[in-house]
């Protein structure tokens, strides 16, 4: 069973996803900050990472880089509001495998995650 972690600080986010995922087959951890996504990863097998770019605290850009130095070919795949393509660039720079801009479409989001993790 393939392990997905969903870093978002809305808890709606969180559990839309998480029921979807779990509803695909796979195990799923939920983090709300950057410190409870690295405390994740190093502990636990993740498989990949569905990560927002907008994260109180320590954004999207320093928790990708921070999984990336440890965990190079762990996919990381970036959620981000419409508009800040400058920062995707950057994400996508940084190792990012995929991106969905908000409001995305749920069925686009579990497809190309299916598609990427399986």
């Amino acid at each position: 069973m393939k392990h997905i972690l969903i870093v978002d600080d809305q808890l709606g986010i969180r559990m839309l996803l998480q029921e979807v995922f779990s509803q695909e087959g796979y195990e799923v951890s939920l983090a709300a900050n950057g410190y409870e996504a690295l405390e994740i990863v190093e502990s636990l097998q993740i498989d990949g990472v569905l990560l927002d770019m907008k994260i109180p605290g320590m954004d999207g850009i320093q928790i990708l880089t921070k999984i990336k130095e440890k965990f190079p070919d762990l996919p990381v795949m970036m959620m981000t509001a419409y508009g800040e393509l400058n920062l995707i660039q950057k994400a996508m720079d940084l190792g990012a495998s995929l991106y969905f801009t908000k409001p995305f479409d749920i069925f686009e989001v579990r497809d190309a995650v299916n598609k990427l993790l399986k």
